[in-house]
């Protein structure tokens, strides 16, 4: 784990690692959260996405975000529970879009139905490249880059949108410098809110979080949390995104191969930790990737102090 190396836990100073106690460290109230699903591929799924939903909603969320498959490939099952969140929840739903497989026109055209459909918050991502091609290439006609797609959605309307953030660089950037420059361009495009990639060193992302206002980063950076109950898995879904994974992880997960239950265990008390340790760095808001389940979810934020509020006891005349 990162030693401690100073005082002050604000963006731009100079300080380390804080250290979090469990009793006092949400006594001011506890940090906003938002979630992340992605969109259900059979009717099972989507009945048992739903139970999540409806079981994360008590916890009012800030928002909530729908995800697109690789390459755009779920695109109309991204449309379809979004809207159905707007319609049969209190929630406010963030929809992804990408740059991928689409024309400029036909972006546009989706965010102008999810303007009238009361959709207001955007999740804009440059997307992952379609059908299993190896480089990323714009598509003729359409929004090169994320920071096109910013711009773009907000001509079509005033929409709040998020986009992506890397505390160790995108796996296509040409430097950290560069990556960097490239989400203040998204920014200043008019994005409101980055949302990073997962990192499980705390470190790290305070001293991206650090790089990002000595650039003239000024908005929200909120860390993405994702839950691991499958180490196997996280380490393939690593390698594709270029987040780096302790050595320390590995040690909590031996030996818990056929041991879920535990494993929920230990992948609570982590996330739970990683949250407590930035709060008390001055976080203030987390993004949890939820990989369509809410149990974890629901412990963590339980821990956090984000629980569904207890509804007013009748008075007794």
């Amino acid at each position: 784990m990162p030693q401690d190396l100073g005082q002050g836990a604000f963006p731009g100073q100079s300080r380390g690692l804080l250290a979090a106690d469990p009793v006092i460290d949400f006594d001011a109230g506890p940090p906003r959260v938002s979630f992340e699903f992605f969109p259900p591929k059979t009717a099972e799924m989507e009945g048992r996405l739903w139970e999540v939903v409806k079981r994360l909603e008590p916890l009012a969320p800030r928002f909530v975000s729908v995800t697109y498959g690789a390459g755009g490939s779920t695109r109309e099952r991204t449309h379809a529970t979004v809207r159905r969140i707007r319609c049969e929840t209190l929630l406010e739903p963030a929809a992804h879009l990408t740059c991928v497989a689409a024309t400029r026109a036909e972006i546009d055209a989706v965010a102008s139905d999810y303007w009238q459909a009361g959709i207001r918050h955007i999740v804009a991502l440059r997307g992952d490249p379609p059908g299993g091609a190896q480089r990323y290439e714009p598509h003729p006609g359409g929004y090169p880059y994320a920071a096109d797609l910013v711009a773009g959605l907000k001509r079509v309307a005033d929409f709040e949108i998020s986009v992506a953030a890397y505390p160790e660089t995108h796996p296509e950037a040409r430097s950290a410098e560069h990556d960097l420059d490239n989400l203040k361009a998204k920014l200043d495009a008019g994005a409101s809110r980055a949302i990073t990639q997962f990192f499980f060193d705390v470190d790290l992302f305070l001293r991206f979080r650090d790089r990002a206002h000595a650039a003239g980063i000024r908005v929200s950076i909120v860390p993405g949390i994702l839950p691991v109950t499958n180490f196997a898995q996280l380490k393939k879904m690593a390698v594709t995104c270029g987040a780096s994974i302790p050595e320390w992880m590995a040690g909590h997960f031996d030996g818990l191969d056929d041991d879920p239950e535990t494993r929920r265990l230990v992948a609570a008390s982590i996330a739970a930790e990683q949250c407590r340790r930035l709060h008390a760095n001055g976080v203030h808001e987390f993004h949890f990737y939820t990989l369509n389940r809410a149990d974890l979810t629901v412990a963590i934020c339980h821990m956090l102090g984000v629980r569904a509020k207890k509804p007013p006891v009748a008075a007794v005349a």
